[in-house]
């Protein structure tokens, strides 16, 4: 692995990785559009192709010359308004990297997927990789997009591409300007959540995602997904954790699940009428009262995957929101 293509090289988990790339002394380039927000990749000395991975000639351009590529370009949306362009970006956009990998004979794929494309153990147990999609009649729209994805990359495999498909966990660290995993963060320092819902879900920070990246372009078999996870939580202990850290309101009360749903829906109504994007949505919601927990065990074991403490992982994030003036 020397000359890398990162695509989504701008975003939260792409501009990690390029960073800690370079640090390993790899050539690295990310594809990005005119238009992208560059705040997240700084000063840092990557090369620029200029693009979009729903535009295969571009793909394939900023693709010559490498060897290893990292698909991390995706949308995050649980608003039904941006569905098309979510599903195009999604999956059309993974179609045009899988069939360019194959084009111009790339040695290693990494894709990175989600846990939203991995059911949820319908007993309350833990889920790992081999847990079938289950979230059909829930109409969740960035988890379905996330599905469809790996599905392109299985066909790459089926044609001989060497690809590895990773699954973190929700993501919190440094460079998340949009505020992905560190929205929870930012309620909590500003007291707008000093509540909790029933059930749980798994947390990780960046830093261990990019490192299970890395790893899996080294380590991962051929057609096979690895959970990249941190410590599962309930929603009681995560918002507690993250007011002790970062000096917010420990949580008072358990809302009731009917009210969870009450909010999702006035919020979704509010922000249609003003054409705004809406603070939380049903789709965001969904399963929300779950004990959505997975395991890492596969990427330990086979990738020798590390996770970080959650309560450190929130420092980070905390600090790297405080020193950029983004609280």
């Amino acid at each position: 692995m020397r000359n890398v293509l990162v695509t989504g090289g701008t975003g939260f988990i792409g501009s990690n990785l390029a960073a800690a790339l370079m640090k390993q002394g790899c050539n690295v380039r990310i594809l990005r559009r005119t238009d992208s927000d560059l705040r997240a990749v700084g000063s840092l000395e990557v090369e620029h192709a200029i693009g979009d991975v729903r535009d295969a000639a571009s793909v394939m351009a900023a693709m010559k010359g490498c060897d290893t590529v990292f698909h991390t370009a995706a949308i995050v949306s649980y608003w039904k308004k941006e569905r098309p362009l979510m599903f195009d970006v999604n999956i059309r956009g993974t179609r045009n990297v899988v069939d360019s990998c194959l084009e111009l004979g790339i040695e290693t794929l990494v894709h990175t997927s989600s846990i939203a494309a991995i059911g949820f153990a319908e007993n309350g147990t833990t889920a790992d990789e081999t847990n079938s999609f289950n979230w059909e009649r829930f109409d969740v729209g960035y988890r379905i997009s996330k599905f469809e994805a790996e599905k392109e990359v299985r066909r790459g495999v089926e044609r001989g591409l060497h690809a590895v498909t990773v699954n973190p966990s929700v993501v919190i660290g440094e460079r998340d300007i949009h505020f992905h995993g560190g929205q929870l963060v930012r309620d909590v320092y500003h007291r707008k959540i000093f509540y909790y819902v029933a059930g749980g879900m798994n947390i990780v920070y960046v830093g261990d995602v990019v490192r299970g990246q890395i790893l899996a372009a080294e380590r991962g078999r051929s057609g096979e997904r690895y959970i990249l996870s941190g410590e599962n939580l309930t929603h009681r202990e995560i918002i507690s954790t993250i007011a002790r850290v970062v000096g917010g309101i420990k949580p008072l009360f358990q809302m009731p699940q009917a009210c969870v749903r009450m909010v999702a829906a006035i919020s979704e109504g509010i922000a249609n009428r003003l054409g705004r994007r809406p603070w939380v949505t049903r789709e965001l919601l969904a399963g929300s009262h779950f004990n959505y927990h997975f395991s890492c065990r596969k990427a330990e074991v086979e990738l020798g995957y590390t996770r970080t403490p959650f309560p450190e992982a929130v420092e980070k994030a905390f600090a790297w929101f405080c020193n950029n003036g983004l609280l």
